[in-house]
């Protein structure tokens, strides 16, 4: 088993740097931003998540005898900083916006102040969970906007790449506004509901189909969704149409059906006849294989009678946007403006703060990233979270993280609610960081 919580789940670089800070004295505070730089060109905003995960992560880091003798008979390390290790822990503040929050880029997202070795130890996991649910729950956001008011239930842990990137997919796609997921544990660890149906296995164990559809109704009663595409999807839901009076005697009824295969769209209006005709018009349809957003759209505009989807493999993989591009940089170090000036790559110096600008509809309007010492009037977006290394107060509940990125989505607007987005969202860098980041240029270092 690879505890996911071990301070060795990092890269090298970040302990041979601690090693040097060390044997330097450079322990003064430090200020790092993460942050996204830019976006694809069908990207309208990304949403904010993971900090949960961040925080727990901060607040409990140790190393372990096992790491610290591990790191010993490296060879890589003195004695004396592997010693020094046994004592370490994350003594800094963090400022970040709360999940749920739509961003974008060059806005910081979470700023961590800490002293050096502390703030650089945290880098690669910060990202690491960051990056991740930040780039599941911006996914199944557009997914929402795609199908608004239908059931979406994520089906993606099987597809995964790892058990936690499965585990936390569920808890970001149902931040993000998804109904639930398939995904067992998501219930246990996050309050995620839990969704799932039966699979083509069931049926072909069988040596009847109607016998599967009673056994599985008799087993499960109170939830009949059953799987209709294992060999004909139309003669399947005659099928169940057939055994419905069967059931209904004793006591069950049918809730839905599910489709996995095929013309989705086709299957669903000849399904819905079937059941309709039948007798059972409250019987919902319910449909997977490889659906995305764009899948979905497509379903909603075509006015396939679908009530919900099971969308797995593309969303938590990310398919079509596997990756953010995205950093945690320096931008402070004792009481001095950092700036990384690398082509391509250059940062804005300084701690920042983000505010936030309605239009008269109610509607986002615009950012603007400042110096955190510059008052502005607008909604400041980084909120303080933890400082001396612990909370500020209980961790938000799953619950109200979700209201909130309801409420930020239904604030977009219109230009960014489309899957391919008209426009981009003005992000204004303000005159005071512009120039500080002259005063720092002119420096001819990384400082000022």
């Amino acid at each position: 088993m690879i505890p996911e919580s071990s301070v060795l789940l990092t890269d090298l670089y970040q302990l041979t740097m601690l090693q040097a800070y060390r044997e330097q004295g450079m322990e003064q505070p430090a200020v790092f931003e993460f942050f996204v730089r830019t976006l694809p060109p069908d990207r309208g905003f990304l949403m904010a998540a993971g900090l949960e995960q961040v925080l727990e992560y901060v607040e409990t880091l140790r190393f372990t005898p096992e790491e610290l003798d591990w790191l010993a008979k490296s060879g890589r390390f003195s004695r004396d900083f592997v010693d020094s290790l046994e004592r370490f822990r994350f003594t800094g503040d963090v400022h970040a916006m709360p999940e749920g929050t739509v961003c974008f880029p060059h806005e910081p997202i979470v700023r961590v102040t800490a002293p050096l070795p502390q703030a650089q130890l945290i880098e690669t996991r910060l990202i690491n969970l960051i990056h991740f649910q930040t780039l599941i729950a911006s996914k199944a956001a557009r997914a929402v906007l795609a199908a608004p008011g239908k059931l979406l239930v994520d089906f993606g842990l099987r597809r995964a790449h790892g058990a936690e990137a499965g585990l936390l997919a569920a808890r970001a796609s149902y931040l993000a506004g998804f109904s639930g997921s398939s995904t067992v544990l998501a219930g246990l660890a996050f309050g995620v509901p839990v969704f799932g149906t039966m699979a083509h296995s069931f049926v072909q164990a069988h040596d009847d189909e109607t016998e599967a559809f009673v056994h599985f109704a008799c087993s499960q009663p109170r939830d009949v969704v059953l799987l209709i595409d294992t060999y004909d999807t139309e003669a399947a839901a005659r099928k169940v149409v057939g055994v419905a009076p069967r059931l209904r005697e004793k006591g069950i009824a049918i809730k839905g059906v599910r489709l996995d295969s095929g013309d989705l769209a086709e299957h669903a209006r000849l399904v819905r006849k079937i059941l309709d005709e039948g007798g059972l018009p409250d019987a919902v349809i319910f449909a997977s294989s490889n659906l995305d957003e764009q899948r979905l759209e497509e379903f909603v505009a075509a006015g396939a009678p679908i009530d919900g989807f099971g969308v797995g493999t593309r969303m938590d993989v990310s398919a079509d946007l596997p990756y953010l591009d995205c950093a945690y940089k320096l931008q402070e170090y004792a009481g001095r403006a950092r700036r990384k000036r690398s082509e391509g790559k250059a940062t804005w110096p300084g701690r920042k703060q983000v505010y936030r600008y309605d239009g008269p509809d109610g509607r986002m309007a615009g950012d603007i990233v400042t110096l955190e010492g510059d008052a502005l009037d607008g909604e400041a977006l980084l909120q303080p979270v933890m400082r001396g290394g612990r909370r500020l107060g209980p961790a938000a509940p799953l619950a109200d993280l979700r209201a909130r990125a309801a409420a930020q989505l239904a604030r977009l607007p219109d230009a960014l609610r489309r899957l391919t987005p008209r426009e981009a969202y003005p992000v204004e860098i303000s005159p005071s960081i512009r120039e500080l980041a002259r005063q720092v240029d002119a420096q001819g270092s990384g400082s000022g």
